[in-house]
């Protein structure tokens, strides 16, 4: 079983469902609204529990209804939530808009996040005793380094979301094993709008890289390898809001429990296309069943 450390955010995810997003200075009409645990880090708690790995969470909540809820909710995915810190004012708020298409546009107000600003007492322990740390860029930058260099320092696997993108520390890319991100955050960081050259930028700074696709599926590159292309299977999506977590916390799981890359990326892409037939972030994170069931898994 995967033994998996997330240091990250916890958000709760403010969702208004339209036609169409707004241009800007405009207002249109919405047809839903729903209130769902979110944030990037527990995000992908959640869908590492589900998958079926052994997940903790290190965090902050604010001492409001929110952070009361998103606790719980965490607990009730099976995310052990002993080092999830609880600080005063508010917790953290993602606003989503999400269109008919299934795209969405994001504002995040970081609320309590802001306040990790350092590992507390206990925190290397839990890493230490970890296969894999699962990093992300909502909370304080100073934060994520730490946390890097304490897996290093115990041979903990880094995997590294790199969202929102933003400019990145060389110590916190030398601390990272696996950088997974998006075609979009891929080119914020290299320059170059094509996944294959920003992979191979890349692979200066990290040893692996992950450039997910989204429908189009992933590109796996490691230095001294050929670059692999995994296809994603084919869905209607719903809802991609938590698409690119529920990858990672999938394919986090298969690596921890020792898969070869490529059948591990195929599982998490399958988990992920599973996710965006649905709406809402944590509540659209398949089980483990379901994700082996639509890859074809013999148990």
């Amino acid at each position: 079983m995967s033994h998996i450390v997330v240091l990250g955010s916890t958000n709760m995810d403010l969702v208004a469902h339209v036609a169409r997003a707004p241009e800007r200075g405009e207002t249109v009409t919405g047809h839903g609204f729903r209130t769902h645990p979110g944030g990037k880090g527990a995000n992908q708690a959640v869908a590492a529990a589900r998958a079926g790995g052994t997940v903790a969470m290190i965090g902050a909540v604010g001492e409001d209804a929110f952070g009361t809820r998103l606790r719980q909710e965490l607990a009730d995915a099976g995310v052990d939530t002993e080092l999830l810190r609880l600080v005063p004012g508010p917790s953290g708020t993602a606003h989503i808009v999400v269109d008919d298409a299934g795209g969405n546009a994001i504002v995040v107000v970081p609320g309590a996040n802001g306040s990790l600003t350092g590992l507390a007492p206990g925190d290397e322990h839990l890493i230490a005793a970890a296969d894999t740390l699962l990093l992300q860029l909502e909370i304080p930058l100073g934060t994520v380094l730490a946390g890097a260099e304490a897996a290093r320092r115990h041979g903990v696997r880094t995997v590294l979301t790199p969202a929102p993108a933003q400019t990145l520390p060389p110590g916190l890319l030398a601390a990272t094993d696996l950088l997974v991100p998006n075609e979009h955050e891929a080119a914020a960081l290299t320059g170059s709008r094509d996944p294959a050259e920003a992979a191979r930028v890349l692979l200066d700074r990290v040893p692996e890289v992950v450039v997910t696709l989204g429908a189009r599926g992933c590109l796996y590159a490691a230095r001294g390898a050929d670059q692999l292309l995994v296809p994603a299977p084919e869905v209607d999506p719903v809802d991609t809001t938590a698409a690119g977590d529920t990858f990672v916390g999938a394919l986090a799981v298969a690596l921890g429990e020792g898969r070869a890359m490529p059948d591990a990326l195929a599982w998490a892409g399958t988990a992920a296309a599973l996710s965006v037939q649905r709406a809402g972030a944590a509540p659209s994170m398949p089980h483990r069943s379901e994700i082996d069931a639509s890859a074809g898994v013999v148990a």
